[in-house]
């Protein structure tokens, strides 16, 4: 679990030392991290709205989020803007994405994606913890499936992660996934709805990415993990009651 937690957070723990495949089998702890970190947001959610408006609140939120994942995604949904977006061979593309500079492209994606994620958020009843949990979780269990996908390159962090990812490693990730749609068919059906959208919205990624790539890569996993989370947001936000 502390693999997991130092590879997901900007939190500072001691790992032990590392061994090959050792990512892949943390993943067991995705969603349950992701967890985590909704209910933390959810909090600081909840004592932001007491003091500020909703937008200055979602801003703030959105800040946390970063501030908490050290940025882990973002820069992943930054290189894909950069390189998927290029009109250049898959060869290219790739060299593009290992390019630790921010491109126009890439900086164009990264703005439009804050301010979407700000605008969602500040559309969430204060502490809204269902959406937030939802979000965060579902989408490190996306990482899981993105990584049974071809990889574009050998070595790397996807390479790495997908070396100890077992079947029964997603089987178990799969308990809090499978927990939330069971909560959404029987009480609420946001959740189906939102759960259904961040897995498409991972499927497209996946296609996207075999087709402008030749397989996926740790940004891809980076972009599946910002565009799903957005995508139960907005979910959550236009169905307000």
């Amino acid at each position: 679990m502390l693999v997991a937690i130092g590879f997901l957070t900007a939190w500072p723990v001691r790992t032990p030392t590392p061994r090959p495949g050792d990512l892949g089998r943390a993943a067991r702890w995705f969603p349950v991290i992701g967890l985590a970190l909704g209910g933390l947001l959810a909090g600081a959610h909840l004592a932001l709205a007491a003091l500020f408006p909703p937008l200055l609140t979602a801003a703030l939120t959105v800040t946390l989020w970063a501030a908490l994942t050290g940025g882990l995604h973002l820069d992943g949904l930054a290189d894909c803007g950069d390189g998927l977006l290029a009109a250049a061979t898959p060869e290219r593309r790739l060299e593009i994405m290992r390019d630790p500079r921010l491109g126009a492209f890439g900086g164009l994606t990264l703005a439009l994606f804050l301010i979407a994620k700000v605008a969602a958020v500040s559309a969430l009843e204060a502490g809204a913890w269902l959406p937030l949990a939802l979000a965060a979780s579902s989408a490190r269990w996306l990482i899981l499936l993105m990584a049974r996908q071809p990889l574009a390159r050998p070595g790397g962090m996807a390479a790495e992660f997908a070396l100890g990812l077992t079947p029964a490693t997603v089987g178990l990730a799969a308990l809090v996934p499978a927990a939330f749609a069971l909560y959404g068919l029987l009480a609420e059906p946001r959740v189906l709805i939102a759960l259904t959208l961040a897995h498409a919205v991972a499927w497209l990624i996946a296609r996207l990415a075999r087709a402008r790539l030749g397989g996926v890569t740790g940004d891809v996993f980076g972009l599946t993990v910002e565009l799903s989370e957005l995508a139960v947001l907005l979910a959550f936000a236009a169905s307000r009651p």
